[in-house]
């Protein structure tokens, strides 16, 4: 008799993702399996807060790892927003452990305060996380975000109004080199929990989860219900193909946009108004963008306004003054040409 429906499908995610990190190092230029002894098989760390999602994960990743000759360990982060946040660390790490995952690391971090609470916790634990992974030399970092969370972020970007990129929720891959994958996209998170129940694994319920003051729990527990009981039970699958789709679609926008960018540069290399005005809005607006990042404003505080006002110096010139973006970076209209500089 076979594992659990759940157990049996989070296996097969985590096996999944793992055939593709062996695929690539095993990729010309890296050495064969065959010389294992000379290059050692990969490392991946599980990312792991003791929810049911990354617990299961993690549960995934010790059984998988070892049928594949890939070396499985597992890192938890101590944000210390709460009391016994670092006894709650200490047993994760026993937990991760006794799955037999091996480097098992625990990091405090320091929350700031930039972009509010969810954003620097996410920002302080994403840095933890790319330290610890350069310091074993892991060729990957998984993460347990599950189809819900990849709805809830969808519907986050749909409200911030920040174009399709935001509605393109998170990447299975990401970070430097692809460091961060993600398995469970396509798993809801009752199904992690489930698995966990059936193989008796302690899960730990995040308080903040339920916490009404953010704004990620709120569209848990408020928003996406609601949604639910007015539009039936396949909301959440419909939003994550919604990424999925939106994903492709902003992919191919932005190649576009870095093949058109050679073409609206005169020989100096300046931006040329009437090239830009030719472009389609979607194109012109990331070239618009790629150069104001160039020019030194900050990509995380760059938002869709600032472009679109950047935006109306080509389409709507009406001899308007100069536009202030963030980094101290202006864009100004001389003559026929844009020129984005740090001001």
């Amino acid at each position: 008799m076979g594992p659990h429906p759940a157990v049996a499908a989070i296996r097969l995610a985590v096996r999944r993702v793992l055939h593709d990190l062996l695929t690539e190092h095993r990729a010309p230029g890296a050495h064969p399996r065959a010389s294992t002894h000379e290059t050692p098989p990969p490392l991946v760390l599980v990312a792991c807060s003791g929810g049911a999602d990354s617990m299961a994960l993690a549960s995934a990743l010790a059984f998988e790892a070892p049928k594949l000759g890939v070396r499985a360990g597992g890192v938890t982060i101590d944000h210390g927003l709460q009391p016994g946040s670092d006894l709650r660390a200490a047993e994760v790490v026993l937990r991760l452990r006794e799955l037999g995952l091996d480097p098992v690391d625990s990091v405090t971090v320091s929350v700031g305060r930039a972009g509010g609470p969810e954003a620097a916790a996410r920002d302080a634990r994403y840095a933890a996380l790319d330290t610890t992974a350069e310091h074993h030399g892991a060729a990957a970092v998984l993460l347990g975000h599950t189809r819900d969370d990849q709805a809830e972020t969808v519907l986050l970007g749909l409200a911030r109004g920040s174009g399709i990129r935001s509605l393109s929720g998170m990447a299975a891959v990401s970070g430097a080199d692809g460091r961060y994958r993600r398995p469970f996209l396509e798993l809801d998170r009752q199904t992690a929990r489930k698995a966990c129940m059936v193989q008796s694994l302690p899960v730990w319920d995040d308080p903040h989860n339920a916490d009404p003051s953010y704004t990620r729990s709120r569209l848990r527990h408020e928003g996406l219900p609601a949604l639910e009981k007015a539009l039936g039970k396949g909301v959440v699958e419909a939003l994550a193909r919604t990424a999925r789709l939106s994903r492709d679609d902003a992919d191919a926008l932005d190649t576009w946009a870095t093949q058109a960018e050679a073409t609206v540069r005169d020989a100096d290399g300046h931006l040329e108004c009437a090239r830009l005005y030719a472009l389609p809005p979607a194109v012109r607006r990331r070239v618009l963008r790629r150069a104001a990042i160039a020019a030194g404003a900050p990509a995380g505080s760059l938002f869709a306004r600032h472009i679109e006002e950047v935006d109306r110096l080509i389409t709507g010139w009406r001899g308007q003054r100069a536009i202030n973006l963030p980094g101290k970076v202006v864009a100004r209209r001389q003559g026929g040409r844009l020129v984005i500089r740090q001001g």
